[in-house]
């Protein structure tokens, strides 16, 4: 049976249950999903949901989809090297997050859980779930940073969720909408794993796609982290079933302006400490502590990947780049592209690498 389970005690919750963090404090995971069996596709299904049966979701009746996943990948070479850059952005609401959003509020509905749910969001986490939630008429509170993307911040309210500024860094943002889960369901991007497990199957399309084998390397652009944690997870449970034979190489990406994940890696650490987020152009990613931080950083080194930053100049250079190919993105899936560059050493011409393009270039102001 599908649990919960917490990282530090070990102890399981039911995935209807409404509290977003153990009694003892720690943050969930999915556990005891079904092995990964390629007979369990439904192959006539061309959305994330051929897989619903590899985590136990049988009832179609109470799915919520708008057609996500199964983004096209597309083969083209930038910087010298050639990638396979992963269209997320022409998802529904053009980014990857309607991945989970779709899963849990699918979950939601079948849990008849239909009453205001919570999240905090620096944008397309907000946006995906008040258009997710807007499908089956639940109301969705979404707090975001005051100063974020006037798109993403329209992008939400057009929905209908009720919009929260919140002065101050991301972290206010996300400290509200906790005080605001006392008394309403926490939806999550970052905690909840029904959300997660919607991302895991980024992981699964990318195996298809590429004829049942695994990429050399993926390149994330890395804030929560929690979409790369989401892809290893994924790949993890097919090469425990010996669908593929090895994993692949995860490589994180972070903004200089706020690198928490990179300060740990380059010192050692096991765990990663906030910083000060400073300004950049890759709102996406300005996360000063990600909670998930210490499985993110155990992915990236039990794949033999690495964790690198950029700078915003090379952000912008990486996005104008990517546009003269004919692929639109915003800043923040310009630094994984920005970080290729300086993969060079790494990165193998001969390798098969994959880079999710996150999020539609529509979402933010063109930089001059």
């Amino acid at each position: 049976m599908v649990e919960f389970l917490c990282t530090i005690c070990s102890k399981t919750y039911p995935i209807d249950t409404d509290v977003w963090h153990c009694e003892c404090g720690g943050i969930f995971e999915v556990t005891d999903l079904p092995a990964f069996d390629p007979k369990a596709i439904i192959t006539d299904e061309y959305t994330l949901w051929r897989y619903r049966r590899l985590f136990s979701f049988e009832d179609e009746a109470h799915i919520v989809s708008m057609g996500e996943g199964f983004t096209p990948i597309v083969e083209t070479n930038i910087y010298g090297l050639p990638i396979q850059a992963k269209l997320e952005y022409m998802s529904p609401t053009g980014s990857y997050k309607d991945r989970g959003a779709s899963v849990l509020v699918s979950y939601l509905n079948r849990f008849d859980k239909l009453r205001p749910v919570v999240e905090d969001s620096s944008g397309n986490a907000g946006a995906s779930l008040a258009a997710y939630t807007a499908r089956i008429g639940i109301k969705a509170r979404v707090f975001v940073p005051a100063d974020a993307s006037g798109p993403k911040l329209s992008q939400i309210a057009i929905y209908g969720a009720e919009l929260n500024p919140v002065e101050g860094p991301r972290s206010a943002a996300e400290q509200a909408a906790h005080e605001a889960a006392e008394k309403e369901y926490y939806a999550s991007h970052v905690y909840n794993p029904l959300f997660m497990i919607g991302l895991r199957t980024f992981a699964y399309e990318v195996v298809e796609q590429l004829g049942w084998r695994a990429p050399d390397n993926i390149v994330f652009p890395v804030g929560h982290g929690t979409f790369l944690l989401s892809t290893y997870r994924g790949f993890q449970h097919m090469l425990d079933a010996g669908v593929i034979d090895r994993m692949p190489r995860f490589f994180a990406v972070q903004a200089r302006a706020c690198d928490p994940i990179f300060q740990a890696y380059r010192r050692g650490f096991e765990d990663v400490q906030p910083v000060v987020a400073g300004a950049t152009v890759a709102e996406g990613i300005r996360i000063a502590g990600p909670p998930r931080g210490r499985q993110v950083l155990e992915a990236i080194r039990t794949s033999g990947g690495a964790v690198l930053t950029v700078t915003d100049r090379e952000i912008i250079r990486a996005r104008r780049a990517m546009a003269r190919l004919g692929l639109f993105i915003e800043p923040t899936s310009a630094a994984a592209v920005a970080g290729l560059r300086k993969l060079d050493k790494m990165l193998d011409s001969e390798n098969v690498t994959v880079v999710p393009l996150t999020g539609s270039g529509l979402k933010a102001p063109v930089t001059p």
